[in-house]
């Protein structure tokens, strides 16, 4: 088995970038979900709600991020942005304060979802963290919805493909890290696995919500491939694909890594 994709989503729910390596922080990949939009009551903002944000494309430029979409110019944002202003947001049921990137991006970001929002970056000093029941205390990760990482296998995904009509690809599922050489659903089975020298723990399948409906090249929604996988991948009433994990150490992942895993 080996790594075939590092993605990382430096603003959640814009489009994701393919990297040839990435370095892993305390939080998960380094730049992956630190910038997030919320709205006037400062909660996050998604695909789920507005599938146009799938327009949003992000480039990693040095020292800031090039944002662009279609029909407005570049918005240029710094790694270290130098507002002072905080935000007090919302992420699911955890609320913390985050850094206000300020009024261009707020206008940008308004003129193209057509709502009020504004773009937040998360502080450097861990705010949000895992939930206890699955990390020690303290555990910090991004604005992703709760874990550090999503992991799925290009098998998997075969296997939902024979059952379209029309096959999708694996950027609906947003998945952190893509791994190549198992069995369709065998990352089922696993509770921790090794990528390079970097030692993961798999805590619980990713139950899907309505994003990977979107297509992410043209911002529209639909209705696959969740109905397909509804009637094999269901359980307590979600439907589950790929599996989140939390790293149990730093380093540098790098596509060709050899994966070994331990099953349950």
């Amino acid at each position: 088995m080996h790594l075939t994709e590092i993605n990382i989503y430096p603003i959640k729910s814009a489009r994701g970038i393919s990297l040839p390596s990435a370095r892993l922080d305390d939080r998960g990949l380094e730049l992956d979900r630190r910038w997030m939009v919320v709205d006037e009551k400062g909660r996050f903002l998604t695909q789920r709600t507005l599938p146009k944000m799938a327009l949003i494309n992000v480039a990693l430029m040095g020292d800031h991020l090039s944002i662009t979409s279609r029909g407005l110019s570049e918005l240029s944002v710094p790694f270290r942005t130098s507002s002072a202003g905080m935000l007090h947001v919302q992420v699911w049921n955890d609320s913390l304060d985050a850094i206000d990137v300020g009024q261009d991006a707020a206008s940008w970001f308004t003129e193209l979802l057509g709502v009020y929002c504004r773009l937040v970056q998360m502080p450097e000093t861990p705010s949000r963290f895992i939930n206890r029941k699955y990390a020690p205390e303290n555990s910090p990760v991004s604005f992703a919805d709760s874990f550090p990482l999503l992991l799925i296998s290009q098998m998997s995904l075969e296997d939902l493909n024979a059952r379209l009509a029309v096959p999708v690809p694996m950027n609906r599922f947003r998945p952190n890290l893509v791994i190549d050489g198992t069995s369709a659903f065998e990352e089922d089975t696993w509770r921790s696995l090794q990528i390079g020298s970097v030692s993961f723990r798999v805590v619980k399948p990713c139950a899907r919500c309505t994003v990977p409906t979107v297509n992410q090249d043209t911002g529209e929604a639909g209705k696959e491939p969740i109905r397909t996988l509804s009637t094999y991948r269901t359980r307590d009433s979600k439907v589950y694909f790929g599996q989140n994990l939390i790293h149990e150490g730093l380093g540098i992942l790098k596509v060709g890594d050899v994966v070994q895993a331990i099953s349950e």
